[in-house]
């Protein structure tokens, strides 16, 4: 970062929501008796877009659309909602659209940059498994397994995980022209859809001696716009998976194992996938097509990229489940006002039948009662919780009477859950390492204590 560049920081000190909001086209809503204040969008002749309603709230830092029960600060806002501002451009960095909208509402010149345009590179054959040769990992002989310990021990994947994901790892060599060889720890990738042929390798390669990162990436020609690594301990094909867990890499979906397989024997059963590094949309949707009645746990990292991720797999999901809905007379005017990023709770709430917009209307009002307790400071943390039971169990009563109106199955209506590692790591592996570390020092201190007992009594008996 240069001299005198702003950063997130900066901006949500000096700009409040209300700011980005006016900027994206929203008005006041003078009309509202909400006990927050409201913005609007409006059509181009000055009515009043119904549904399109953000609320204020955290003293101006926030807001939120009471339907979606998802608050926004400024730059999440932006990242969301990019269409909203003049400076998006198809394909634009996130971050890259926040600094220039950011620093324009705050009269701070930003120096223009010139696009880069990367060749892609040329003549790449399509993967073939039979140019590597194989090493594969035996439960039962222990001679297979010694090849892999420089690639598990550095991350501290012990030996039962190894056994519980041995079919759906290996190490893998291939040869150059030049008569060069090189092996990397190899998770195949399969297609969602596919027969079980391996269309590529997420490659790992051994830690370094001085503890830097090693290689990562996938192999050449690998299909990575549709390919994941899936894997199951007890071998669960996709397409019965009750629970899939999502991971940007399978040494975090062997982290994740580890750290709570003892507590839920059920993991096992589950199915584990990788995307090997940004998440595609026809990876998601792949696995979508076989899993939607699944229970989808989103584990990607808990840094910027990680939540980005987050938001576009929740997005594909609306998309996905939208998808599936007939469009018949009564329902398409409701569902054409849903933004292609929205979950269908997310449409003009007024073109819904008057028992769905009654029901609608309770949970609305529950949800503002809670808001209010919350933020006054006035009552018991156990009051406050009784409210949001209240709000939640008014949300699942709306819902029902949604999908029964939009005609939608219970078992294709399921939400997704975000799973993140304990603060401050960015990752599974990163906590699985961090706990050995505390476990290894505490196992220290007996022994340490024991030597100084033994000192003492050699000093005594001198």
């Amino acid at each position: 970062m240069r001299e005198g560049d702003l950063t997130y920081d900066d901006f949500l000190q000096r700009l409040n929501i209300q700011d980005v909001l006016i900027d994206a086209g929203y008005h006041l809503n003078r009309r509202d008796g909400l006990r927050y204040p409201s913005y609007v969008r409006t059509d181009s002749e000055g009515r009043r877009i119904r549904g399109d309603k953000f609320i204020v709230t955290q003293q101006g830092k926030c807001c939120f659309q009471a339907q979606q029960q998802k608050v926004y600060n400024i730059i999440s806002f932006i990242k969301e909602h990019p269409h909203f501002f003049a400076e998006y451009r198809a394909g634009m960095a996130p971050d890259r659209l926040v600094n220039l909208v950011c620093n324009r509402l705050l009269n701070h010149p930003i120096e223009d940059r010139a696009a880069r345009i990367i060749q892609p590179k040329r003549d790449i054959r399509p993967f073939d498994i039979a140019n590597y040769d194989l090493h594969k990992f035996n439960p039962q002989d222990r001679a297979t397994q010694k090849k892999f310990y420089p690639y598990f021990k550095s991350r501290g994947i012990d030996l039962y995980t190894q056994y519980a994901f041995h079919r759906h790892f290996c190490l893998a060599t291939k040869h150059r022209e030049n008569g060069a060889a090189y092996t990397n720890l190899s998770f195949p990738l399969t297609l969602p859809k596919g027969d079980g042929t391996v269309v590529g390798f997420e490659e790992r390669g051994r830690a370094r001696m001085d503890g830097s990162g090693s290689y990562k990436g996938k192999a050449e020609g690998s299909n990575s716009s549709e390919g994941l690594w899936i894997a199951s301990p007890a071998r669960t094909p996709l397409s019965e998976a009750k629970h899939v867990y999502w991971f940007e890499s399978a040494y975090d979906a062997m982290a994740y194992y580890q750290l709570h397989q003892k507590e839920d024997k059920e993991l096992r059963k589950a199915v584990f996938v990788s995307t090997g590094g940004s998440p595609t949309v026809e990876q998601m949707r792949g696995v979508f097509s076989v899993t939607l009645p699944a229970r989808q746990h989103i584990c990607f990292d808990t840094d910027l990229a990680g939540m980005d991720f987050t938001r576009n797999l929740i997005e594909e999901k609306y998309r996905v489940v939208r998808s599936i809905i007939e469009e018949t007379p009564e329902r398409k005017p409701y569902l054409d006002t849903i933004h292609k990023n929205m979950d269908l709770d997310g449409g003009d709430i007024e073109l819904l039948p008057k028992e769905v917009q009654t029901s609608y209307g309770k949970f609305e009002s529950e949800w503002e009662e809670a808001m209010s307790m919350r933020s006054s400071g006035l009552c018991a943390p156990e009051d406050i919780q009784d409210q949001v039971n209240l709000m939640d169990k008014c949300y699942r009563e709306f819902r029902e009477r949604l999908r029964d109106f939009l005609g939608l199955d219970k078992a294709n209506d399921v939400s997704c859950v975000r799973e993140q590692p304990e603060y401050p790591h960015k990752d599974w592996n990163e906590q699985l390492l961090a706990k050995q570390s505390r476990e290894e020092t505490v196992g220290q201190e007996p022994e340490k204590e024991e030597n100084a007992v033994q000192e003492q009594q050699t000093r005594f008996r001198r």
